[in-house]
């Protein structure tokens, strides 16, 4: 054997398990055997596990480890069922962030972002993943990108991708669009500059085309979190309405809306209308005061959020519409709640029956109208949006609509758009939340957008043979403008159509298309083209990992990419994962202290001293480091108290110190707040460096605290003392291996020379097989899974049997709970592998232990006894016992006796294996 770390009989104690040593060893040994990497194979079971890729940030955080050790312990208990498994690793390495730390750095992005892969790399590999970096890649590379570039010429071709103009947020300081997060009360979150709506020309994917088949298909994956599915639902946002047609005094085009409540048409009192809307500027050209308004609504954010946050305005047009039913003239206002960019930039107002348009027409002074009531109640503002709400209340209907009057809402419904549609004045349609996906930013480090600009033929794709249009690399980076905006040279092109002078597009993609197809890719690794038939041997996704804060815009794009890899013939399936799992948070304590501005400074947990007091309670404060505490000042610790600052009293010394002299050691300090558990972030500087953990405890000890703390959909709080914890239990199980090894060599179990001990430590052993498969492979349940090893463990700890069969049955738990840990702290499990007598080997190669179904059955069962439903004893029954000599050895207890003296026994109930229950009185 070699490379491993070797336990003698003198060296049994905890000392024994030195985890950087016996890391490095496995490490070494998968490494030579290139363990991990897999090839299709159609004789046995495919199990694709993915997580979802990093972004190189430059380190690894604790939710890193968390999901990449739950695909890693999925991965390795799947290979260990005799599946072929793929577990891939890359780097989703375009972004924004690349472009701040290269302006704070004054580097490239491309070096930094190489950089940060190499250390993270490195990390990961320290951490003992079963990934195939045979497959790994960076979407950054021109070898990756050229394949999105040529899916975008061909979706351009079939009209799929489109350009048209769309309002966005705009930060005239830096020159560029910005996403809603990162409009911060109405200013550019980096410039500071205020932000403006402008309209520009953006590129799109008809992802609208495939809303229906989205939505169907999330009936078709019960392997998602309903959490998710929901979210999903709701962005997609299907609904049934109708699209009515005002017509407008003085104008040859009417006015349209869409509403899911055509039943309150004649509760309509005004139109109101978005600042970009035609009709705005066409009103403002003769109106300065409309003009100035329609000015300032182009500042601000243009998220949804927002919109419902800000303060409702509005300004008359001085236009009117038709009511399309009544006749009657209704004024058109701008508001700012409304958008181009959703709908059609105009909508019914109804105040009598929407909080919005209630609140804008109370400011305003314009008409509100009741047209829904409800049973015998009175309108007011605590009752009529609940009427509005519940389409489905049974006394709810439509009042002062005339022929409407006394109808439900889907009667009106019905009705009203039976009289638009015969009119010409409105027609029945399906209608989306979602809208087509935006793939332009206006940034540099992206992949670039294949298209030409000419002056004769306008937007051309670039020629397939003429991809990957690369991204220059080595440029200087300021932030203010895209190093390819800025350079001509780079721009300058010939028109493939005409062979004329051309530009090109100088916008990249959204970092989301190379996200939403990398796990494609993966399952091709080198091919000749975006993916090969490889990919159907793999795909769909069996597995795929990832947090829930990507539900909607990652795994909508995601599936939606897929079903463009289907239409184009390079897969099969609908979907792209069969199951998704989503871990939750690390979160750790947070603290800060009051700067002099009252803006809160978040300090590290690790620097922070806690005095407790008598009452329990904590005080926090901060050393100001100008005394080392951690030296040599050692004596009993005094109370805190409050001079403005902190003195701290830190060190009562009663004898001579290094100075030769005595007294109390004055630490002045500052308060320090505690900011609740959080989520482990940058931003409240909790963040603890895996890497540290991993040189302080080992790797399977950081691995196995993230799978024991929580369950995997849940939060999981840090603790290190939860972590030295699982450090006890390896150095314990190290422990009882290597002692058992270091005995007389060991029988193989024979099940029918068993005593009753050794019986129950069997019954216990497989129980937790049957147990810990169930957790791994059903339930992902790894921390109940963990927590039944730990206490096999403990009755191992108890069986001091040396018998042949006490050492055979020992023998046997402990091969099998070296199995069964497997994946969660593969070093150790493969170091004690050969402790226990066998060959170095993969263990994903050796098969998973199986239950014994005879060692589960018990010759005795115990029986818990009630009287009048009271525990009053247990006792002990042979395990084909009848009932009357379970009740007959129940009511001999001499517990049970007491409380039968002097009643009349009326019933007593037996349930076999669990209970005798006497009914007296």
């Amino acid at each position: 054997m070699q490379d491993i770390q070797t336990p003698t009989t003198s060296d049994q104690d905890e000392a024994a398990y030195r985890p950087q040593a016996v890391e490095a060893a496995a490490q070494r040994y998968w490494n030579a055997q290139r363990a991990y990497e897999v090839k299709e194979d159609a004789s046995r079971p495919k199990f694709y596990c993915l997580s979802m890729l990093p972004y190189p940030s430059g380190a690894l955080h604790m939710g890193h480890v968390r999901n990449y050790t739950i695909g890693d312990v999925i991965s390795r208990y799947q290979r260990m069922q005799g599946k072929n498994v793929l577990q891939p690793m890359g780097w989703d390495a375009f972004g924004l962030p690349a472009e701040n730390a290269a302006i704070k750095n004054a580097t490239a992005p491309a070096k930094w972002t190489y950089a940060n892969i190499e250390h993270m790399r490195s990390q990961l590999k320290s951490l003992g993943y079963a990934i195939d970096w045979s497959r790994e890649f960076a979407t950054c590379r021109p070898e990756y990108y050229r394949w999105e570039q040529l899916m975008f010429t061909r979706l351009l071709k079939k009209g799929l991708a489109y350009r048209k103009n769309a309002v966005v947020n705009w930060d005239p300081v830096d020159q560029t669009v910005l996403a809603n997060e990162q409009v911060v009360d109405g200013r550019g979150w980096r410039s500071g500059a205020v932000v403006e709506k402008r309209e520009i020309p953006q590129w799109f994917l008809k992802i609208t085309d495939y809303a229906q088949e989205l939505l169907d298909g999330l009936d078709t994956l019960p392997g998602w979190p309903d959490a998710v599915k929901t979210m999903q639902r709701n962005w997609l946002g299907r609904s049934e309405g109708l699209e009515i047609h005002f017509a407008v005094e003085g104008e040859a085009v009417p006015l349209t809306v869409f509403t899911t409540r055509p039943d309150t048409l004649m509760g309509v009192t005004f139109v109101s209308i978005a600042g970009e809307h035609p009709l705005a500027h066409k009103a403002a050209q003769g109106n300065r005061q409309l003009a100035a308004f329609l000015d300032e609504l182009k500042h601000g954010g243009v998220s949804e959020a927002e919109l419902e946050t800000q303060d409702k305005r509005g300004m008359a047009t001085g236009l009117y519409a038709i009511h399309p039913v009544s006749g009657e003239r209704v004024p058109v206002w701008v508001a700012n709640f409304v958008l181009m960019g959703y709908g059609t930039g105009a909508v019914m107002a109804v105040p009598g029956h929407d909080e919005r348009d209630f609140a804008f027409a109370h400011k305003y002074g314009l008409p509100i109208k009741q047209v829904i009531a409800a049973g015998d109640e009175s309108y007011d503002a605590a009752t009529w949006q609940d009427w509005y709400s519940d389409k489905t209340r049974a006394d709810m209907r439509v009042v002062n609509s005339g022929a409407m009057d006394g109808k439900d809402h889907r009667a009106a419904f019905d009705y009203i758009a039976g009289v638009l549609e015969a009119d010409g004045k409105g027609q029945r349609r399906v209608n989306w939340r979602l809208r087509d996906w935006g793939v332009s930013r206006q940034r540099y480090w992206g992949c670039p957008i294949p298209v030409i600009y000419c002056a004769k033929c306008e937007a051309v794709p670039v020629p397939e043979d003429q991809l990957p249009v690369v991204l220059p690399e080595d440029v200087a980076f300021s932030g203010v403008q895209s190093p390819i905006k800025a350079d001509p040279e780079w721009r300058k092109t010939t028109c493939p159509q005409c062979g004329g002078p051309a530009e090109r597009e100088t916008d990249t993609f959204d970092t989301f298309m190379e996200s939403s197809w990398y796990y494609a890719r993966y399952t091709s690794p080198g091919a000749n083209a975006q993916i090969d038939e490889r990919a159907n041997y793999w795909l769909p996704v069996d597995q795929y990992i990832g947090g829930i804060e990507h539900a909607i815009m990652h795994l909508l794009y995601f599936r939606f990419y897929h079903k463009l890899l289907r239409d184009a013939g390079m897969v099969h399936s609908d979907e792209p994962a069969r199951n998704l799992l989503c871990q939750g948070m690390v979160i750790a304590p947070s603290f800060y202290i009051e700067a002099e501005d009252g803006k809160k400074e978040w300090i590290k947990p690790s620097d922070v001293r806690t005095q407790v007091h008598g009452d329990g309670s904590k005080t926090y404060w901060l050393p100001n480091g100008a005394l080392n505490l951690e030296g040599d000042l050692v004596a009993g610790k005094g109370e805190l108290t409050h001079t403005g600052v902190f003195a701290n009293v830190l060190n009562w010394v009663p004898s001579q110190n290094q100075m030769g002299q005595k007294g109390i050691f004055l630490f002045a300090g500052r308060e320090v707040f505690a900011g609740g558990t959080e989520k482990m972030s940058k931003s409240k500087n909790n963040g603890i460096d895996p890497q540290t953990m991993v040189d302080k405890y080992g790797a399977d000890t950081v691995r196995l605290f993230s799978m024991f703390a929580a369950p995997p959909e849940q939060s999981l709080e840090w603790s290190e003392a939860g972590v030295e914890g699982m450090a006890r239990f390896l150095k314990r199980l190290w422990r009882e291996v290597t002692t058992h090894a270091a005995g007389p060599d060991h029988a193989v179990t024979d099940p029918s020379a068993l005593d009753a001990g050794q019986k129950a430590l069997r019954r216990q052993l497989h129980e937790t097989i049957q147990k810990v498969s169930d957790d791994f492979g059903r339930r992902h349940a790894f921390n109940t899974a963990i927590a039944a090893l730990m206490e096999l463990l403990n009755a191992l700890g108890r069986f001091n049997d040396q018998s042949e069969q006490g050492r055979a049955v020992r023998h046997e738990a402990l091969e099998a709970m070296v199995l069964l840990l497997n994946p969660v702290v593969p070093h150790v499990s493969h170091a004690l592998w050969q402790v226990l007598g066998h060959a170095e080997t993969v263990l994903e190669d050796q098969p998973w232990p199986q239950v014994d179904a005879a060692a589960l059955v018990r010759d005795t069962l115990t029986l818990a006894v009630q009287v009048n439903g009271k525990l009053r004893a247990t006792i002990e029954v042979a395990a084909n016992a009848s009932k009357d000599e379970a009740e007959a050895l129940a009511r001999a207890q001499p517990q049970v006796a007491h409380f039968l003296e002097g009643v009349t026994v009326r019933k007593v109930i037996v349930v076999p294996g669990k209970i005798v229950n006497i009914v007296a009185g």
